[in-house]
């Protein structure tokens, strides 16, 4: 049984730094790909941050380029989502996502979400 914990989330001004983590159990990080997603009010689910199961190809959403970056550390099987210079936008559930590939993960392991809040 393979599941996702993360962790991290909480009320933030803007401007401010949060790092999300994901624990993962039940496979291994190193083997799959792994990504962050997020639901903001009344939107839609979108892609944050996606590594591929290498770690040598890695997306972000243009929303969060140059501010966002995923990184995973294979000894604690986690993955992170390090967010900086937050904005009110960024207000969201953030879901951590884990596959085989990058274009089948989404029909994957799910985690429960985490809130990030960001204030102006």
């Amino acid at each position: 049984q393979v599941q996702l914990v993360e962790s991290g989330g909480g009320l933030v001004q803007a401007g401010g730094s949060l790092r999300l983590s994901c624990a993962a159990s039940g496979s291994s990080v190193s083997i799959n790909a792994v990504g962050w997603y997020r639901q903001g009010p009344e939107k839609a689910r979108e892609l944050v941050a996606v590594m591929s199961r290498g770690g040598t190809i890695i997306n972000y959403a243009d929303s969060v380029k140059g501010r966002f970056t995923i990184s995973r550390d294979n000894a604690k099987n986690t993955v992170y989502l390090q967010m900086n210079s937050l904005k009110p936008e960024d207000t969201a559930v953030y879901l951590c996502n884990l596959g085989p590939s990058r274009a089948t993960m989404t029909r994957f392991y799910w985690g429960q979400g985490t809130q990030v809040t960001v204030s102006s």
